[in-house]
């Protein structure tokens, strides 16, 4: 190698014209001297969008907005409030009772929660009624 590769500076990429004002703070003071300022807008700039939505994307959505979740009915929901109700119990120590959290009971009583089997279970146990099952509502008897 000579000594004069060394001296060489190689730059890389683009470097800004001269008449080009990249710093927000240059943009700035060119408008408050009236100069002209020149903006573009980019579609989709800022975005991580590198293709074009699949033609097929609309249809998978539509049967997906199809497909419905069930929720606790209406008639549970009120049978978990009246039987927590009378038995004197907050929703709190309720969740306490049955190691979930308050939400958990919140969204059974509102109707919100997609019905799970072992917490159904758990609330028949501490709540002493029937949840599921053709004797909803009825008191669970002992044999």
């Amino acid at each position: 190698m000579a000594e004069s590769d060394w001296n060489e500076v190689t730059y890389i990429g683009k470097r800004a014209k001269a008449g080009q004002l990249r710093s927000k703070q240059a943009v700035t003071t060119a408008q408050r001297t009236g100069a002209a300022v020149e903006t573009t807008k980019r579609f989709s700039a800022g975005q991580n969008k590198q293709h074009a939505a699949n033609i097929n994307a609309n249809k998978l959505d539509q049967e997906t907005e199809e497909l419905h979740i069930s929720k606790v009915s209406i008639d549970v929901s009120r049978l978990i409030q009246q039987c927590r109700q009378r038995c004197n119990m907050t929703q709190k120590e309720l969740a306490t009772k049955i190691n979930e959290k308050q939400q958990v009971i919140n969204e059974y009583e509102s109707g919100k929660a997609v019905p799970n089997q072992q917490i159904l279970g758990k609330l028949e146990r501490a709540l002493g009624t029937k949840l599921r099952g053709k004797d909803k509502g009825k008191p669970f008897t002992k044999k």
